[in-house]
């Protein structure tokens, strides 16, 4: 198990950029299974979530070429035996990210050999909504007796109007990329429409799909009989770019984020402006000048300023970590709700330790109440519970007095490219140990 140890208190300056968005990553690679032709994929992020569906697809037979951040798949020819494996199950078990492989395997394959995947330790995450969507779709699920895994199967899908329970990404993706060789006409209400989805769906189009009300709630998808390959450029990461914002805010002596990619980072610059983070947009790049003081809004009527997570194009519950952290050093109060995972917010102990005001209401509520930098956060050694409470620690470490030791920083790895080299060039001090 490896871990950082961080000496806090150096201000970083300079400017970086975001890697490519770890959650479009992962559907669109899934994608690249729907053809037989090549699909070649740009700024494809280096952590380590995406490498291991890489090598998963691989172990199924779609070969994969890379050239620096840009890579082809071909999935021609795949191991139907390798795919109800034991071994390939236990795989798909250790990655969340594999549950996107099962709509593209039913729509293209006609079955698949599925179980819980897995991923952050953050409360309960069902997948209620993807096989719902399946079911709708005309799949059919067997338990293996045995094995603790599923088939699912359908000789023919059909197209078909449904309600999403909850605007769930992953179900989303995963519905629709099983739609579009569905026969006749999918209508999906309450869709997840985040950038991620939106790109999703452009690149099937792009494959030959027929998808329409892209970036609404409302998809309505229109089946085919194939698709062929094509290119796809991944957005920026935006939970990076709100990480780095909060990075920028914590430690940053003037850091410029270059090339977000504005338009799709919805409201996330304005929840760290409520937080009284100044933000400037210059083109396509953010700078974040040195934040001495920063204070948090109040609402218009006077109550104290409350920050929930929300489906797009609400605040995104993946930055609420880095948001608290940010608002232990800001002049004021504010009440994060987590509404989404209800351990998420179990992370706020580590920060109490290292002096923040933080009341835990509940598994889902907590008040942050500010600092103003009178009261500078200290070193501590503490264990990264999943990928966004990581890097929140860390944001918190390279802004307390003294060392501080993070392990398990395995599952920052798991969405962070490079991280301690890229922040080490701002001039922060981390090193990792792998003792």
């Amino acid at each position: 198990m490896a871990s950082f140890f961080i000496e806090g208190g150096h201000l970083l300056s300079g400017e970086i950029t975001p890697q490519g968005a770890k959650n479009e990553a992962l559907q669109v690679i899934c994608a690249s299974l729907l053809t037989s032709e090549e699909v070649t994929i740009h700024n494809i992020p280096d952590i380590r979530d995406v490498n291991n569906l890489i090598q998963l697809l691989k172990d199924i037979g779609v070969k994969v070429s890379k050239k620096e951040n840009t890579y082809t798949f071909q999935a021609k020819e795949l191991n139907l035996d390798y795919l109800e494996s034991d071994e390939f199950v236990q795989k798909c078990a250790a990655l969340r990210g594999s549950v996107l492989m099962i709509g593209p395997l039913l729509a293209r394959m006609g079955k698949a050999i599925i179980t819980k995947p897995g991923g952050d330790k953050i409360g309960r995450r069902r997948l209620d909504t993807h096989f719902l969507g399946f079911e709708k779709l005309g799949a059919k699920f067997n338990h293996i007796e045995g094995r603790n895994v599923y088939e699912i199967a359908a000789k023919q899908l059909k197209g078909t109007y449904m309600l999403l329970d909850e605007a769930s990404v992953t179900g989303t993706a995963n519905i629709v990329m099983t739609a579009v060789f569905a026969k006749g006409i999918t209508t999906i209400y309450n869709a997840a429409c985040e950038p991620y989805i939106q790109q999703l769906c452009h690149l099937l189009n792009n494959m030959g799909a027929n998808i329409s009300g892209i970036g609404s709630n409302l998809l309505t998808i229109v089946g085919v009989d194939q698709l062929h390959g094509t290119e796809h450029r991944i957005l920026p990461d935006m939970i990076e770019v709100g990480s780095f914002i909060g990075m920028a805010a914590m430690c940053g002596d003037g850091i410029r984020i270059r090339n977000v990619s504005v338009k799709d980072l919805g409201i996330i610059p304005e929840a760290f402006r409520r937080l009284g983070v100044k933000i400037k947009v210059e083109g396509d790049d953010l700078l974040i000048p040195r934040q001495r003081h920063y204070e948090i809004q109040s609402f218009i009527d006077g109550t104290i300023m409350t920050l929930a997570d929300a489906p797009w194009p609400g605040l995104t519950p993946d930055l609420l970590s880095v948001l608290i952290v940010v608002a232990t050093q800001a002049r004021g109060s504010v009440l994060f709700h987590q509404k989404m995972f209800e351990s998420r917010l179990f992370f706020v102990d580590k920060l109490i330790d290292m002096g923040a005001q933080i009341i835990l209401c509940d598994p889902h509520r907590a008040v942050v109440v500010g600092h103003d930098r009178k009261i500078t956060l200290r070193g501590g050694r503490m264990s990264s519970p999943d990928i966004r409470a990581g890097i929140a620690l860390l944001i918190a470490a390279m802004s307390a007095k003294g060392i501080s030791r993070i392990d398990n920083i395995e599952q920052i790895d798991r969405g962070y490219e490079h991280i301690e080299t890229r922040l080490n060039a701002l001039g922060a001090s981390i090193t990792r140990s792998e003792k």
